[in-house]
């Protein structure tokens, strides 16, 4: 007769059990915890929801890692698992066997069940995975703390699925006994009306990214504005509005294109995005209240600032600590540029990267910004192209560059007098009027790298990610 590990012995007990249908909460509660997950893949697998609901009355462990079980949402399974927490969460003196404190529906724990099923025993203790539980999702023992439900929320269709909605209304009924946690939330069709309800199920705290995708006015998701400011811990949101109309900001996510591309190559702590948004002005100075920490990147593309706008910018602490600043194809001409010049004023001591790209602004406008400029002294890269200038502006404006001694890579555009009438550089022209720019420049720095013109060069193909000290072709 072949002899059984005390494992394998521990596991045909529960398959015995589970199969006999004579579980009880008793007998339950005389097993020792190393066969709970066996037994409860068993009934999982053999879908014996009353063993299930019993099972989580019991539950030995901190965390029950359910949607890595499930890998896609089973209405049933779902209902027997919260039946049971309804028996508990209903008594005011918890069992002395039940620890369970997270209920994750997110398919991210595999190794749980693969632990305990024994295909990595040699590898992985049990006594590992328990330690592991107690950190990150898990609240403090001693006083009786909430249930927390763990989910990401990915809404394809107009309506909620019927897991979901089962689930919604289930925490609905049990304020203050669950919150229902969310790291990640994405909407791509629901309503706006339907998501606000949503999103007063979910604990707010726990959204850390937030991504919605559809075809609706600013207007509209201005609606659910009020709740950005109660999502304390969001470094990530992704607002598109219609066809190329976003609304970024960031906390991870890396992008590496060019400065014409949709994104810019930036990776903060926390980045804030605009592009293509028409009717922005509405809504910009309500944006930057709700942004409750300091903003380490803005970047604002393709739409026109009124001077309301532009007013804003200089007056919400949000960013009054920026270390990049990106505008780019701004219509300027017209735009009273003295806030601008606050803002810069107010981050001159923070201020590394700074882009004024294709916003066509003229003499008088650049003057303005001047003697802000002048006091950026961490400044090390400063984009000007693509801007209505002349000669003797740009002379004035690499004057004031004097002192900006960290300043390791330059673009500007070329002045107005090197431009034919359909606007295009003339090279010849453009040539003794670059080496005027560079004297002047060297009257009061050394550059390091510069450009002046349109990049890239259409003569040598350069980039001002190069090398060069002086970039000159003819």
């Amino acid at each position: 007769m072949s002899l059984q590990s005390p494992s394998r012995l521990l596991e045909l007990a529960g398959q015995s059990l589970l199969r006999s249908q004579s579980l009880t909460i008793f007998t339950l509660d005389e097993l020792p915890r190393e066969v709970f997950p066996l037994m409860f893949t068993e009934a999982f697998s053999m879908r014996y929801y009353e063993a299930l609901k019993l099972m989580v009355q019991s539950w030995p462990f901190l965390r029950l890692p359910l949607g890595s079980l499930m890998k896609t949402p089973h209405l049933e399974t779902l209902r027997a698992v919260l039946k049971g927490l309804d028996t508990l969460l209903g008594q005011k003196v918890r069992p002395r066997r039940w620890k369970l404190q997270v209920l994750d529906l997110r398919d991210t724990d595999e190794n749980f069940w693969t632990i305990w099923s024994g295909a990595r025993a040699l590898s992985c203790s049990p006594e590992a995975v328990s330690k592991r539980q107690t950190v990150e999702d898990c609240p403090r023992t001693g006083e009786r703390q909430p249930l927390k439900v763990f989910i990401d929320v990915c809404l394809k269709d107009s309506t909620l699925d019927e897991c979901l909605s089962y689930l919604c209304g289930w925490v609905h009924y049990r304020r203050g006994l669950v919150h229902l946690c969310c790291s990640k939330v994405r909407n791509y069709s629901m309503p706006t009306s339907s998501f606000r309800n949503l999103l007063e199920r979910i604990d707010l705290d726990s959204i850390q990214e937030l991504e919605v995708r559809r075809k609706c006015s600013l207007n509209q998701t201005g609606k659910f504005a009020p709740y950005l400011s109660r999502m304390s811990n969001l470094h990530k949101l992704f607002l598109a509005f219609g066809y190329d109309r976003e609304l970024y900001v960031s906390g991870l996510q890396q992008f590496i294109p060019d400065l014409d591309s949709p994104f810019l190559c930036l990776s903060y702590p926390q980045m804030l995005y605009i592009r293509k948004v028409s009717n922005i002005k509405e809504h910009l100075e309500h944006l930057l209240r709700c942004l409750k920490n300091p903003l380490r990147a803005f970047i604002f593309c393709h739409a026109y600032l009124a001077d309301r706008d532009m007013e804003c910018l200089s007056q919400y602490p949000s960013l009054s600590q920026l270390k990049e600043l990106h505008l780019i194809h701004i219509l300027m001409w017209t735009t009273n540029l003295e806030p601008l010049g606050a803002l810069l004023e107010k981050v001159a001591a923070t201020l590394e990267i700074l882009t004024l790209k294709d916003c066509h602004i003229q003499d008088s406008q650049l003057r303005v910004l001047l003697p802000a400029l002048s006091h950026c002294s961490q400044l090390t890269t400063f984009y000007f192209g693509g801007n209505d200038t002349s000669t003797d502006a740009l002379k004035d404006l690499l004057r004031h560059t004097g002192g900006l001694s960290k300043l390791g890579l330059e673009l500007y555009s070329a002045p107005l007098e090197s431009l034919d009438h359909r606007g295009h550089v003339n090279w010849e022209i453009l040539a003794p009027i670059r080496a005027e720019l560079m004297q002047t420049l060297r009257e009061v720095r050394q550059p390091k790298r510069i450009f002046f013109g349109p990049i890239p060069c259409p003569s040598c193909g350069s980039w001002p990610s190069e090398k060069v000290d002086f970039h000159l072709c003819s």
